[in-house]
């Protein structure tokens, strides 16, 4: 099976989420959707997610389930805010404890925080499957980048989050905490183990040089022939090598301390304090 896959691309973060429609019904699901976030002024805005809310409405679709393919660190989920407007279930990689684990600690959460994912109505493990309407979807524990990265395997089509990004552009960071870059090359090679025709949805785009245009899609065919860091079979030992020394250059995302809060909550923010306020934490040489 073939899912109709229509795109919805964040230029503040780069982040591209998905309606992914089962085509013989109404069926479908939300991956990787955004939550506006100011971060100069601390605000939050629905417009990205309220495209979706649009999209799905004007299209008569039924949202059985709400996706995120890891904890992200570069935007806030809109997950919360999808469900109640459109319904569906909330679900995530089980290791998702882990990263709760790791990130409670970072940001001195209180034992009120739960970290046992139940935030989340739905986790799953390696090689689970589940449906949106009559499309089977088969899951790839694919860490790395994160702990709990996974790739969505639906018919011909694969949502991979950050683990791939376009064959010119290369591959996912791997030096949050938790990240591997030997963990990242066996994920990579789990996904480039599927049909070459599979079609292959990127997280993010970012327009390497010499590119006009942004772009999402690609096949597993064209990451194996042509992926800048991957591609033409490249080892292991020298794909760890160039992955750190690259991960050794990089800032940290902008909106990383908000987004780590919140998508660790599944896209909720922290309970208000007793003033009825919320407030997010900005831990100081913890990153």
């Amino acid at each position: 099976m073939s899912p109709d896959v229509k795109a919805f691309f964040d230029t503040a973060t780069n982040t591209v989420s998905y309606v992914v429609r089962d085509p013989q019904g109404t069926a479908c699901a939300v991956v990787d959707s955004v939550l506006d976030f100011d971060h100069a002024s601390g605000r939050t805005d629905t417009a990205s997610a309220d495209a979706i809310v649009r999209w799905v409405t004007e299209n008569d679709l039924q949202v059985q389930w709400i996706l995120e393919t890891h904890v992200h660190a570069d935007h806030l989920s809109a997950a919360p805010y999808l469900q109640e407007r459109l319904g569906g279930k909330i679900g995530i990689g089980a290791q998702i404890t882990t990263v709760q684990d790791t990130f409670g600690k970072v940001f001195n959460e209180g034992t009120e925080f739960q970290r046992d994912g139940s935030q989340f109505d739905a986790l799953f493990e390696e090689g689970a499957s589940f449906h949106i309407g009559q499309m089977r979807v088969d899951v790839l524990h694919t860490p790395g980048h994160t702990p709990a990265c996974m790739t969505y395997v639906i018919g011909d089509a694969a949502f991979v989050g950050d683990t791939l990004f376009m064959p010119d552009f290369g591959t996912a960071r791997c030096d949050f905490p938790g990240g591997s870059a030997h963990n990242l090359y066996a994920s990579i090679q789990k996904i480039l183990s599927l049909p070459d025709d599979t079609r292959i949805f990127v997280g993010h785009d970012y327009k390497a040089p010499g590119r006009d245009e942004f772009a999402w899609e690609t096949t597993v065919g064209a990451q194996k022939a042509a992926n800048v860091h991957i591609g033409a079979g490249r080892d292991e030992d020298s794909f760890v090598e160039m992955r750190e020394a690259r991960d050794a250059t990089l800032g940290m995302p902008k909106l990383i301390l908000p987004s780590l809060q919140v998508n660790m909550r599944a896209g909720q923010m922290p309970e208000p304090d007793a003033q009825g306020d919320v407030m997010l934490k900005l831990p100081v040489n913890k990153l």
